[in-house]
C-alpha cells in the first residue's frame, strides 16, 4: 500500500478514536518494568515456575509488530532495553478494550498491565489484562523486511534510525558507556575534568580554520573553539596540574567519514610528564576500554583484526616514510630532493612548501593508510607544530607523537613547550604563514604568552578524538554512523 494511502487510513482511525472520546496523547502513566528487567528477573524461569508466582508487570513502549489471530493478537513491544512479546485476548482485556486496542497501529505507544508467561514456543510474553494508548503515531514506520537503509534518511531523522533499526541503538549506547568508562580512568587517575571557552575571542590551539560569530552586547567577534588547548595550559599554569576536557570542538573544514564540523575530543594535560610518558598512558586507557568492552585486546574492525596487545609500534615520521618508501634519510633531508622523490612515488606536494610540511604531505599519502596495528609516529617537524617544545637531540624536529589504528589518526600529543620567548617566535613565524594565504595558521595570543611569563611546569597534553575512537569500537566505517545528528546540507522540504 503507497504510504499516502497507509497516512490516510491512519488518520480515519484517528477521527474514528477522538469521536469515541479517546485521548490521543494522555499525560504520563507510571510504569514498573523495562523490557530488559523482564528478561532478566523471568527469562530463566520455566513456563511451570511462572505459571506459580504469576509475576505481574507494567511495561510501555512503541508497537513494532501485530500478527492479528481474530479474538487475540501477538505483539511485539519495544522501549529503551529492547523488545518483548504481548499477547492480548478479548477474553483477557473484554471486548470493549479489544475492540478499541484493534484500532491502534503500528508504531503507537502502547501501555500493558499483566503477567509474565510463557507460550507454548517457549517465548517470554506479558499477558494483557489492560491496554492503554499513550500516543498516536500518524505516520507509519518503514516496511518491516526492508526496514531503513536509505543512508540520507537515516542521518536526517535519527529518530526514526533509532527506532526501526536496533543495531544503531547499540552504538550510541556503547558510546555513551565508552565516555563513562573514559571519565572513570582519568578520574582514578587524579585527573580533575574542567570545561573550558566554546567562544572565544581568537581561535587557537591547532590548526583550523574557525567558525566565526559575533556578540552583540560586547560588540565583539568571538570564534567557536577549534580546540581547547590554551586554556587548559592557562589552568595547569594556575596550579590545576592534571585537568581534562570532553567536549566540542568547531572546524570549518570538509565533511567525510572522517570529519564532521563539529565534533567531540577528549583533551587532557598533565604536569611533570613528557610526551613519552603520554605513550604509555595512552596504551593503558585504550587497553582498559577494550578489556571493558570485549573482554580482550584483539576485536575485528571492519572485517580486519586489530590487536591492541602492548607495547605498539613507534616509529620517527622519517622512519616510517624511508621505510614504506625504501628511501634513505637524506632523500628528507632537502626541499627540492624531498620533492622530486615524491613526485617519483605519485604522491603531489606543493613545491612552494617548507621541508617540514613536505615531510608530512608525504606521510600523510604515502603512510597513513597502511598502519593498521596502534603506531606513535613521533618526531614531528617543528613547522607544523607550533604549541611543541623542540627536540633536544635534533631541533628540527619537536617531541610530538600521533597514534595511527586501522589507517587514521585517533590521537595527538606532545611535550608543551613552555618557554614564552620561543613561543613568541613561533606566533610570529605563523603570522608570516597567515599572511602567505595559510588560513590555518596560528594568530599571535599575547593573553597566553603572558600567562606563560608567569611560568607554566613541564607538560604534556593529548588530544583523542571521541568520534574515531568510537567508530573502532563499534565497528563503523563512517563518523556519521556514532554522531546522533550529523551535519548534512539543506534539503528542501517537499
Amino acid at each position: 500500500m503507497e504510504e499516502s494511502e497507509l497516512i490516510k487510513k491512519r488518520k480515519e482511525k484517528i477521527n474514528i478514536l477522538e469521536a469515541a472520546g479517546v485521548t490521543l496523547y494522555p499525560p504520563a502513566i507510571r510504569v514498573d518494568t523495562t523490557t530488559g528487567q523482564i528478561r532478566n528477573l523471568y527469562g530463566n524461569k520455566s513456563a511451570a515456575e511462572l505459571e506459580e508466582i504469576k509475576p505481574e508487570v507494567t511495561v510501555a513502549g512503541r508497537m513494532m509488530a501485530i500478527r492479528d489471530f481474530g479474538k487475540a493478537c501477538f505483539i511485539s513491544i519495544q522501549d529503551r532495553h529492547g523488545r518483548i512479546q504481548g499477547y492480548i485476548g478479548k477474553q483477557n482485556v473484554g471486548e470493549e478494550s479489544y475492540r478499541f486496542f484493534k484500532k491502534l497501529d503500528v508504531g503507537d505507544i502502547i501501555y500493558l498491565q499483566g503477567r509474565v508467561f510463557r507460550t507454548k514456543t517457549g517465548e517470554l510474553t506479558v499477558e494483557a489484562r489492560e491496554v492503554k494508548l499513550l500516543a498516536k503515531a500518524i505516520l507509519p514506520l518503514p516496511e518491516k523486511w526492508h526496514g531503513l537503509t536509505d543512508v540520507e534518511i537515516r542521518y536526517r531523522q535519527r529518530h526514526l534510525d533509532l527506532i526501526v533499526n536496533p543495531h544503531i541503538r547499540e552504538v550510541f549506547i556503547r558510546r555513551s558507556r565508552i565516555i563513562s568508562l573514559i571519565r572513570q580512568f582519568m578520574e582514578s587517575r587524579d585527573f580533575l575534568e574542567v570545561e573550558t571557552p566554546m567562544m572565544q575571542p581568537q581561535a587557537g590551539g591547532a590548526s583550523a580554520r574557525p567558525f566565526k560569530t559575533y556578540h552583540n552586547a560586547l560588540g565583539m567577534d568571538l570564534y567557536l573553539r577549534i580546540a581547547p588547548e590554551l586554556y587548559l595550559k592557562r589552568l595547569v599554569t594556575g596550579g590545576l596540574e592534571r585537568v581534562f576536557e570532553i567536549n566540542r570542538n568547531f572546524r570549518n573544514e570538509g565533511v567525510s567519514t572522517l570529519h564532521n564540523p563539529e565534533f567531540t575530543m577528549m583533551e587532557f594535560y598533565q604536569a611533570h610528564a613528557n610526551y613519552e610518558d603520554l605513550m604509555d598512558f595512552t596504551e593503558e586507557l585504550f587497553t582498559f576500554l577494550a578489556r571493558e568492552i570485549f573482554g580482550d585486546l584483539k576485536f575485528t574492525y571492519q572485517g580486519k583484526e586489530v590487536d591492541l596487545t602492548p607495547p605498539w609500534r613507534r616509529l620517527k615520521m622519517v622512519d616510517a616514510i624511508c621505510q614504506f618508501g625504501e628511501t634513505e634519510p637524506a632523500v628528507l633531508e632537502d626541499q627540492r630532493r624531498a620533492v622530486s622523490w615524491a613526485k617519483g612515488k605519485g604522491i603531489t606536494v606543493n613545491p612552494d612548501e617548507s621541508l617540514g610540511k613536505i615531510i608530512v604531505a608525504i606521510f600523510e599519502d604515502l603512510v597513513e593508510p597502511n598502519l593498521w596495528q596502534p603506531t606513535f609516529i613521533t618526531q614531528y617537524p617543528v613547522e607544523v607544530s607550533p604549541l611543541a617544545r623542540k627536540n633536544d637531540a635534533d631541533p628540527r624536529f619537536v617531541d610530538r607523537f600521533e597514534l595511527y589504528i586501522a589507517g587514521r589518526e585517533i590521537a595527538n600529543a606532545f611535550s608543551e613547550l613552555n618557554d614564552p620567548r620561543e613561543q613568541w617566535e613561533r606566533f610570529m613565524a605563523q603570522l608570516r604563514e597567515r599572511e602567505k594565504g595559510d588560513e590555518e595558521a596560528h594568530v599571535m595570543d599575547k593573553d597566553f604568552i603572558r600567562c606563560l611569563e608567569y611560568g607554566m611546569p613541564p607538560t604534556a597534553g593529548e588530544g583523542i578524538g571521541i568520534d574515531r575512537l568510537v567508530m573502532l569500537f563499534t565497528d563503523s566505517p563512517s563518523i556519521r554512523e556514532v554522531i546522533l545528528f550529523p551535519h548534512l546540507r539543506t534539503k528542501e522540504e517537499t
